[in-house]
């Protein structure tokens, strides 16, 4: 079959087109004919070990070119290694088209979008125990793959495999770090990054919360945001970031949700109401901020970080799209063996929503 190998960690380069074989399903296993792959954040760190804490730098700072120092050991989400060639992707919608042992053969032609959280029995918060498709395994930037039965999960739906394949790492992700703050109905929340495929995602499950949202982004993509449910939508280029927002929400807000990081962690932090909420799940446009300790400590503020979904997330999701509840933001596609390209275009932070490839 063709996929796209990720040979090594760097630039673009380390992107190769290329016959590999086809997977065969072991015990407990199917095999997918991918329909589509989303791109996501995870894909681009991972290839430049942006995660290596040896990186002080904006994930687009060395995204196409790759980062000078690094350290491979600690390259992962998880702080691990990886271990090259392998097929990233982790955003996969197709058919199934054989099973393994163990596995029932009526499955075979099954629509299904994979959830990509591979976590084990008990401690799933325990990083040894917790696996991400596309990372500690091969994912999706291939005509075909593998996945455990049990991470096929079953989706019936008018929309486009692309469509479809907007959803699994964005929304799984923006609903953990919504979750994390546990919004009430009446709340003000303010989104960072809210036209990227977490933000808009946090935008419409806020909403559904009962949630009044204040998006942070390009004046450019206000109307559509607000065709989302953001009320307002601030200019991510504001020169006062905190005094913004106050004025928006008339007061300090409830939540704050980040996925910028350090340009704008202390104006978020500083908008927060007494006894207020901050979670991120990202920090694209630096890892490394100041922090005034005072503000956590004097105004009760909880600071949490969200990266492994807890389980069932990922059904819940289905759910909400089977629905309709959830809207997807299908911003561009391209054919698999133009990933590079499709890499190229998601670093510019051009578009709103996800950008998917196709076999």
């Amino acid at each position: 079959m063709k996929a796209v190998l990720l040979t090594g960690h760097g630039g673009l380069e380390k992107l190769v087109y290329t016959d590999v074989p086809t997977p065969r399903p072991d015990s407990g296993e199917v095999v997918i004919r991918v329909g589509a792959c989303g791109l996501n954040n995870t894909d681009i760190n991972t290839r430049t070990a942006w995660y290596s804490k040896t990186v002080d730098q904006a994930i687009g700072d060395g995204g196409a070119d790759g980062f000078e120092t690094i350290d491979d050991t600690e390259a992962t989400w998880g702080s691990g290694a990886i271990h090259f060639p392998v097929i990233q992707g982790a955003d996969v919608v197709g058919r199934i088209v054989a099973v393994g042992p163990d596995t029932d053969p009526g499955r075979i032609g099954e629509r299904v979008i994979i959830d990509p959280w591979l976590l084990g029995h008990g401690d799933w918060q325990n990083t040894a125990n917790s696996g991400y498709f596309g990372s500690e395994c091969d994912g999706g930037f291939a005509e075909y793959t593998k996945v455990r039965a049990a991470n096929a999960l079953p989706v019936t739906s008018d929309l486009t495999d692309a469509e479809l394949a907007t959803f699994p790492c964005a929304y799984t992700t923006a609903e953990n770090l919504v979750n994390r703050t546990t919004p009430r109905p009446g709340e003000t929340v303010v989104i960072t990054g809210a036209s990227g495929g977490v933000g808009s995602a946090a935008i419409q499950l806020c909403r559904l919360r009962g949630c009044r949202v204040i998006a942070v982004a390009s004046l450019t993509k206000a109307d559509l945001l607000r065709d989302l449910g953001a009320e307002i939508v601030i200019d991510r280029n504001t020169d006062d970031l905190e005094s913004a927002i106050r004025t928006a929400a008339q007061g300090p807000v409830d939540i704050a949700l980040d996925v910028v990081g350090a340009p704008m962690f202390m104006a978020l932090i500083n908008a927060l109401r007494q006894g207020g909420r901050y979670s991120t799940s990202g920090c694209i446009a630096g890892p490394m901020a100041k922090f005034d300790l005072r503000q956590l400590v004097y105004k009760d503020l909880q600071l949490t970080g969200a990266t492994i979904c807890p389980p069932g997330t990922m059904h819940r999701v289905v759910g909400m799209i089977e629905t309709g509840a959830l809207k997807p933001l299908l911003a561009e596609t391209f054919g698999l063996k133009d990933l590079a390209r499709a890499q190229e275009i998601f670093l510019q932070k051009q578009h709103v929503g996800n950008i998917v490839v196709t076999p």
